[in-house]
């Protein structure tokens, strides 16, 4: 390969993987870290820190991968994916799914590096990010298939934290409390409200290929609907930080949460592609006001 051909691939492969577009990693990012210090009670180490933020880069970028492998013949049909690598032929499906292994593999080394039960969490988290691409063809609300996916390293992060050194299912029932569980669901709320949003974008464009979406179940209620997911996660995400001990530092970071919660509502009531798509991209800002809350809280402690 030429040394004029090289820069060229690897910005392909660049743009395959989202680079560009930090934001995607941040959305799983922030609950994970969250969840990080909330299982060890404060600051959880430089060695957990650095698995979770880079096994979480790596695995959105391999998802990516994997995505657009799936929908590369829905894409085409779709303005705003029509020139992603895969779809428009740039990249080959072989190297899509070559560098999607890839990834998953250096995001399933950091996670060698903690323990058992963690070890067997990564298998099923795997599992939900390939089953997500598909899920869409047969579900009516397949955001909530990614919200499973996008909220998996939070009982992933308890079990790093508290687990212990056995195989076994029972190893991962006491190294990740009912609590961590309650966080994943809770968190999959949030993936519902912003990914409805993205989905509020290309509505027009899913009707007409046949793709299912929650903004195509939820119909004329879809703002309803997201600022009730927000509701939710919201509520259960305080109910459930209290729960473990946090107090007021936190309940300030949700305060700022919910402020970004009616602003969002100001940008999607009118249901334009520029608000529904701003709305989705700036939902990173209210994860980071929540781990920021979780973080002071529990420093000032």
């Amino acid at each position: 390969m030429s040394s004029n051909a090289s820069p060229t691939r690897f910005r392909l492969y660049l743009n395959l993987i989202r680079w560009d577009r930090p934001a995607g990693w941040l959305l799983l990012l922030w609950p994970t870290l969250a969840a990080l210090w909330m299982a060890a009670d404060g600051w959880p180490g430089w060695h957990l820190l650095t698995v979770f933020t880079l096994g979480t880069i790596l695995m959105r970028s391999a998802g990516c991968c994997v995505n657009d492998v799936a929908d590369r013949d829905f894409d085409k049909h779709v303005k705003r994916t029509a020139q992603r690598p895969v779809t428009s032929g740039a990249v080959s499906v072989k190297e899509a799914l070559a560098l999607g292994a890839g990834l998953a593999l250096l995001a399933f080394g950091l996670v060698l590096t903690t323990n058992a039960p963690t070890i067997l969490l990564s298998f099923a988290a795997l599992a939900v990010t390939l089953v997500y691409p598909y899920a869409k063809r047969v579900l009516n609300m397949p955001q909530a298939v990614l919200g499973v996916a996008f909220s998996f390293g939070i009982p992933m992060a308890f079990s790093a934290a508290l687990g212990g050194t056995e195989w076994s299912l029972a190893a991962v029932q006491a190294s990740v409390p009912l609590a961590a569980w309650a966080l994943l669901v809770a968190n999959l709320f949030w993936v519902l409200a912003y990914d409805t949003e993205y989905a509020m974008v290309d509505r027009d464009d899913d009707i007409r290929i046949g793709i299912k979406t929650s903004a195509l179940t939820l119909g004329r209620f879809d703002v309803a609907g997201v600022m009730a997911f927000y509701a939710i996660y919201l509520a259960a995400w305080t109910a459930l930080g209290l729960r473990l001990g946090l107090g007021r530092v936190f309940l300030l970071g949700i305060a700022v949460a919910a402020a970004q919660v009616l602003w969002h509502y100001t940008l999607i009531k009118d249901r334009s592609r520029e608000g529904c798509f701003k709305a989705f991209r700036e939902n990173h800002w209210l994860g980071l006001a929540v781990f920021a809350g979780t973080v002071a809280d529990l420093a000032l402690r």
